[in-house]
């Protein structure tokens, strides 16, 4: 029994960062002596061989065949992984993962879609850059490669030159669970379980090491154990350290990684200086925030002390914690010389994620200024302006540079005579690759089955690429009919409106009601104005200093045109995508933080249930609401010593409620006392 755990432990919690580096016979005896006294053991069940050169018998049962072999040759055989005592098995992908039942480690299943996108971003930016150096990767069930195009229209030169690109093929090919020399080197800084790296490692081709990273040195063990049960240990390595004292240690240049994936519980503030000095030149930063009350604006103060910009309660918040946390990973990078290339930005669910590539230039990091701007929101009317924080001129070949000149807004509202928040500063460019994104949507698109859940990603991606990439924020069709009290115009109908005023407009994947367009505030409220005119709303009953009011008491400077466009249907919303699905399972929001001891408490379920319902005793029977006891004035038997107490309290609440004498109350309320 000594020998297995000391032949398995090397695994478990390296403190190495170089997969070729290995312990020491020592260093596995310690790992193993140290096991052994907490406890840890195997059973004896054996389950199926994980050993890297054989096809596992999952791959075979998936369909994929595809054998996880080294480059370096035999690996040597490693022992079966069996079930302890309470554990589970959670599969994902084509990962299985063990899982403690006391919920030592996060894990959270609603995330799959997470999980899914962050695979696909990762295998195309891996085409990309091993192109470069001579390698191609190979994904399994792909076929010949077809761009997907959501425009009815073709460009046939971009066909001709991914012809031309496929025909010359590097001699080297990276398969899925191979270990690639000229690979990429990802590392996950929380990994938690692991399976975000076992799912790497499984379903991403073309990596040289993966690096499990957690600060729990039970969360290290599981991955560890996870590594050998799906047979990828000669992939997966697992680390016990803290995620940014790793980070800091690999800021060299030979050691960097190409891939850093930061998924933490909360708000990842506290590892993007390490990540941005972590990662190679080019590399890919991988990031999600799950803080968003902090980033929608319920807390602008704590949001400035965490990322550096103020939020604003809007309706474009999510968009805006996009922005947010774009301008922080900017921010932190210039310090070092550094700029980011924003590649695919999401809000889903609970939480953002956000693809971007981190590049090393002097001069490009001098436009970074510029690439910011302040919001100017009207808390009446909800129009916005932005205001940029630099300002940057071409001279010929030199480019020139100056301070910002406003503020675009006046002391009041223009259109309500509302005042305005500040908000920001945010990233005000593009926060999408679009090009990326279609390389991305149609290698989904082309291998469906690769994910289960690819049909979200199809929508989600297609309306990516919808959006106008040049136009920061929206609006919201129903809290513009909202501030005017008139009835919501059909969302087609009003962006037919703004296309027959000669202004672009598109969806937002952030919110299903968004309008993002680059007509001004005052073309969307003259469109709003129009369509009042419709559908009237009574006058007489607005106040005065209502926004309403001030808003349709302008005539429209031009005649709305309500008459829907073939254009003003987007494509995915035609070919009814999935973009917006429903909640999938009840409680499937962000889910408790693992305890620093391990284990989650058994009961938050019920906790849950008890602060979410108003009542403990739920009455779905009208009739017995009038029999159900007040809550604040609740059923007490009265004694001689509690009466009086109870005969200033309720004069007290009954005097300030009703005005009433307080003598009369206290006799009325002796009476009732005696009859009862």
């Amino acid at each position: 029994m000594l020998v297995r755990t000391a032949r398995l432990f090397p695994f478990i919690i390296s403190h190495h960062l170089h997969p070729s580096r290995t312990h020491s016979a020592g260093q596995a005896f310690r790992w193993s002596a140290a096991a052994a006294s907490r406890g840890v053991r195997f059973m004896e069940t054996e389950v199926p061989a994980s050993n890297p050169p054989a096809a596992s018998a999952e791959s075979t049962a998936d369909g994929t065949g595809q054998s996880a072999t080294s480059s370096t040759g035999d690996q040597e055989k490693t022992p079966s992984v069996g079930l302890l005592p309470g554990e589970t098995v959670v599969k994902e992908g084509k990962a299985a993962i063990l899982f403690p039942s006391a919920n030592e480690v996060f894990y959270n299943p609603v995330q799959e879609f997470n999980r899914d996108l962050t695979c696909a971003v990762i295998t195309e930016f891996a085409r990309e850059l091993l192109a470069q150096r001579g390698v191609k990767v190979v994904v399994p069930g792909e076929q010949e490669r077809v761009v997907v195009s959501l425009s009815e229209e073709t460009n046939e030169a971009e066909a001709q030159a991914e012809e031309k690109n496929g025909s010359e093929e590097p001699a080297v090919k990276a398969a899925v669970g191979e270990k690639c020399e000229h690979g990429l080197r990802v590392l996950e800084g929380l990994a938690a379980s692991g399976l975000r790296s076992v799912r790497f490692a499984l379903e991403v081709p073309g990596l040289q090491s993966v690096t499990a990273n957690d600060f729990s040195a039970k969360a290290a063990a599981l991955i560890a154990r996870n590594a050998q049960y799906n047979g990828v240990s000669h992939l997966l390595q697992a680390s016990c350290r803290d995620a940014s004292m790793l980070m800091y240690d690999m800021r060299g240049k030979k050691d960097r990684y190409d891939v850093i994936d930061l998924d933490p519980y909360g708000s990842p503030t506290s590892f993007l200086d390490a990540a941005v000095q972590a990662v190679s030149e080019g590399g890919l930063l991988c990031i999600t925030c799950t803080d968003m009350a902090v980033m929608a604006g319920n807390s602008g103060e704590t949001c400035y002390s965490k990322y550096g910009s103020v939020s604003i309660k809007a309706k474009y918040c999510h968009e805006m914690a996009l922005r947010v946390i774009l301008h922080s990973l900017d921010q932190r990078a210039g310090v070092y010389q550094r700029y980011i290339q924003p590649l695919l930005s999401v809000s889903v669910d609970f939480y953002i994620r956000v693809f971007v590539r981190v590049f090393t230039g002097q001069a490009t990091v001098k436009n970074s200024a510029s690439k910011q701007a302040l919001v100017y929101n009207c808390v009446g009317c909800g129009a916005f302006h932005l205001q940029r924080m630099g300002r940057r001129t071409s001279n010929g070949k030199h480019m020139k540079y100056s301070a910002a000149t406003g503020p675009p807004v006046g002391p009041e509202c223009e259109h309500c005579g509302q005042r305005h928040q500040l908000g920001g500063p945010i990233w005000a460019e593009s926060i999408h690759d679009l090009e990326f994104v279609q390389k991305v949507l149609s290698a989904v698109s082309g291998n469906p089955s690769r994910f289960g859940t690819s049909k979200r990603i199809e929508g989600v991606l297609s309306m990516v690429t919808e959006e106008l990439e040049d136009v920061p924020l929206y609006y919201t069709v129903d809290n513009l009919s909202s501030t005017i009290h008139c009835n919501t115009p059909p969302l087609l109908q009003f962006r037919s409106a703004l296309l027959h005023a000669g202004h672009r407009v598109s969806l937002s994947h952030a919110c299903k009601n968004a309008i993002k367009t680059d007509a001004p505030p005052a073309a969307i409220w003259d469109i709003m104005r129009c369509w009042e005119k419709i559908n009237p709303v009574k006058r007489e009953k607005l106040s005065p200093t209502s926004p309403a009011f001030k808003i349709l008491s302008t005539e429209p400077s031009f005649e709305a045109c309500f008459t829907v466009r073939e254009d003003a249907n987007p494509q995915s919303r035609k070919r009814h995508l999935t973009r917006f699905q429903e909640n999938p399972q009840a409680f499937w929001g962000p889910k408790a933080r693992a305890k620093a001891g391990g284990g989650i408490s058994a009961d938050l379920q019920d906790k849950r249930k008890k602060f979410q319902n108003k009542r403990k005793n739920q009455i779905t029977d009208s009739s017995q609401l009038k029999t159900f006891p007040c809550k604040k004035f609740k059923q007490v038997r009265f004694t001689k010593h509690n009466l009086n107490t109870h005969i200033f309290l309720t004069l007290k609440t009954l005097k300030w409620r009703f005005y009433l004498h307080p003598t009369k109350l206290k006799v009325k309320l002796v009476k009732l006392v005696n009859i009862a």
